[in-house]
């Protein structure tokens, strides 16, 4: 395994990690009222899942054009904290909504 395929897979489990943490810390926001403050959470959380998504989007590329040799457990491990980043920002949307509904 390369030492920048490697460095691509954990630059995708740390951005879509710290995005999955900021949709979090939006639901937590929106539980105590602080709907501007979960709405903030939610852009940071965009902005860091955009970055995991652009390596990701890389990587795809350098597949497609029969360029990536690499892949793993490592690949698999990125992917799937995007996948699971992307599904707790929409969980995360929806309880924001549900507690501006209760309040």
């Amino acid at each position: 395994m390369s030492e920048a395929f490697e460095t691509a897979c954990f630059g995708i489990i740390t951005y879509v990690g710290t995005a999955r943490s900021c949709f979090i810390n939006a639901v937590q926001c929106a539980k105590k009222g602080e709907f501007e403050e979960a709405k903030e959470q939610i852009k940071q959380g965009d902005d860091a899942f955009t970055e995991g998504h652009h390596i990701h989007a890389d990587l795809l590329a350098l597949d497609a054009g029969g360029e990536l040799k690499e892949a793993g457990l490592i690949l698999m491990h990125a992917e799937d904290q995007l996948m699971s980043a992307e599904t707790f920002r929409i969980m995360a949307e929806e309880l924001i909504d549900v507690y501006k509904r209760l309040g």
